[in-house]
């Protein structure tokens, strides 16, 4: 479908596919196996200027919206989606700062994570903290000029990685999320470490840690936005990066449409190409269908944050769950269809099998959307009483 796209927006998406294809593709297969961080990747990433979409022109970004990191990495995530994850967390991790950063903060880091310089990385998730964002246990004290932060956040794409990480702390227990606050911690800072990498069934091109806080010492001004808006801060960034999410969805659903229906007309049994049989016919129509509408609503909902509406929890969780709901049984139908050859790690199928699973857990489980928007419904209807 024609989604009417600017000049601009049609330039971020022809470059993004050229790299997915030009590089990605070549190299998706042995990162998956090695389970290598894609360095030479991200610097193609860093010349396109694709780190700078989100970053305002002011700070040498492009000033670009959600709309646009839709389009990148929906392009991107149709070749492999874990060396996309690697780059929407790195969009994740740079949302607190243009949201919240100080003046001084954002001329510090934004230009140096526009250019690709510095990665980011956000972290939220502890070993009692998943879904319940609001249960973090990481504390962070004031001392003087400065904050000591103690705790541990558990698997953190980009950990290890990135340079800058923005992570969210308790500043008053007492006050439950009311008082958590957020802070930018740098690579080296006294105090702060990485766990190991951990091993994962899919997206085996990102890095995942644990980070590591033991009496980390940080300057008082590494605070961002206010004390005791951290959560706060937090589900406006879920707003705005949940699409992506569902983006991600969208690209590696349409990658596994594409291997699907290329196998399916090379592939012959009892004398004709099997994609002439009803049945493959019906699977791939489905899959084509289901997509086709979890990519609508991505890009309504991309659209419509953009717009500056303010109550944008339900759209942000719909456009997350339905499409990552959808690329789970796209690629399982397309291993299906590829029969024997779907299940060997010899093509992507099974690849983008396993890549597809974790786009119904991370940045909040799919159940956990679902009740975003039932909740939603609940205080609409209230309302119109």
């Amino acid at each position: 479908m024609d989604y009417f796209l600017t000049d601009e927006q049609k330039m971020i998406k022809d470059v993004a596919r050229q790299i997915a294809r030009e590089r990605m593709l070549p190299a998706r297969m042995k990162l998956d196996e090695e389970e290598t961080f894609p360095w030479d990747i991200m610097k193609d990433f860093a010349q396109a200027d694709l780190f700078g979409l989100i970053v305002p022109e002011k700070y040498g970004g492009l000033g670009g919206g959600i709309f646009e990191t839709v389009i990148a990495i929906e392009e991107l995530a149709r070749v492999c989606a874990g060396i996309t994850t690697t780059y929407a967390a790195n969009g994740l991790g740079t949302y607190p700062i243009v949201l919240a950063g100080t003046e001084e903060q954002k001329e510090k880091y934004l230009p140096d994570i526009a250019s690709g310089k510095h990665l980011v990385a956000f972290a939220v998730t502890e070993p009692d903290a998943g879904s319940d964002a609001s249960n973090i246990r990481t504390t962070a004290r004031k001392d003087g000029d400065y904050y000591i932060l103690n705790g541990t956040k558990q698997w953190i794409t980009n950990g290890g990685e990135a340079h800058i990480y923005t992570i969210v702390a308790m500043t008053d227990r007492n006050k439950g999320a009311r008082g958590a606050s957020a802070f930018i911690v740098e690579k080296g800072d006294p105090g702060f470490e990485f766990g190991k990498k951990e091993k994962k069934m899919g997206i085996r091109a990102s890095a995942t840690r644990e980070l590591i806080f033991d009496e980390c010492r940080i300057p008082a001004d590494r605070l961002l936005g206010q004390k005791g808006q951290g959560f706060i801060l937090t589900m406006k960034i879920f707003d705005k990066s949940r699409p992506a999410i569902g983006a991600s969805a969208v690209g590696l659903a349409q990658g596994a449409i594409d291997m699907a229906v290329e196998y399916a007309k090379e592939r012959v049994q009892f004398g004709r190409p099997i994609i002439s049989f009803q049945a493959i016919q019906h699977m791939l129509a489905d899959m084509a269908t289901q997509n086709e509408a979890a990519r609508a609503l991505v890009y309504s909902a991309a659209r419509y944050i953009d717009s500056g509406a303010k109550d944008v929890s339900k759209i942000a969780a719909m456009s997350k769950y339905f499409p990552s709901d959808v690329a789970m049984q796209v690629t399982t139908d397309a291993v299906q269809i590829l029969g024997g050859y779907g299940y060997m790690r010899d093509y992507p199928a099974e690849k983008m099998m396993r890549d597809a699973k974790i786009l119904q857990i991370f940045e909040g489980t799919n159940q956990i959307q679902r009740n975003i928007v039932g909740q939603a419904l609940n205080r609409e209807y209230r309302k119109k009483r």
